[in-house]
């Protein structure tokens, strides 16, 4: 297994399983007092759940028992966040903390500065296993 691909779903775990849980475990999000406790819920439930997949995709790449299905759901979880964001004017949605700040570079959330990068990194590693199983089956 490319090491790269290891290292870009690895990186998608950490991210999703260990630093948005640790960023989003504060006053503006999980415990948030403006949040209904059913919001509050949701988002437990949605960090515990991309953590669970990012783990698990980082196991079957680790592992190599099925990479390909391993980039697939880190991708889901980046691809969602993506699609969610781009939405979110038809939902109400935004990036924007309740007081109205956010961590920006250049007028971009850093978070979706960060997952478009992790995205093109998975997307990249797609590509490096299918050249990857190309070249054994042809003895390169």
């Amino acid at each position: 297994m490319p090491k790269f691909v290891t290292l870009s779903v690895g990186l998608s775990a950490i991210v999703f399983a260990v630093l948005i849980p640790v960023l989003e475990l504060n006053s503006t999000h999980l415990t948030n007092p403006e949040w209904p406790s059913h919001a509050r819920l949701h988002e437990a439930w949605q960090l515990l759940t991309n953590a669970a997949i990012s783990v698990l995709a980082l196991g079957c790449v680790w592992t190599n028992r099925a990479p390909r299905i391993g980039i697939s759901l880190a991708l889901m979880i980046g691809v969602s966040f993506l699609t969610a964001w781009a939405l979110g004017s038809i939902y109400g949605g935004s990036m924007l903390h309740t007081d109205g700040t956010q961590m920006a570079v250049g007028g971009i959330n850093v978070a979706v500065i960060v997952v478009i990068a992790l995205t093109a990194l998975l997307l990249a590693s797609l590509w490096k296993i299918k050249v990857f199983n190309l070249s054994q089956k042809q003895g390169i």
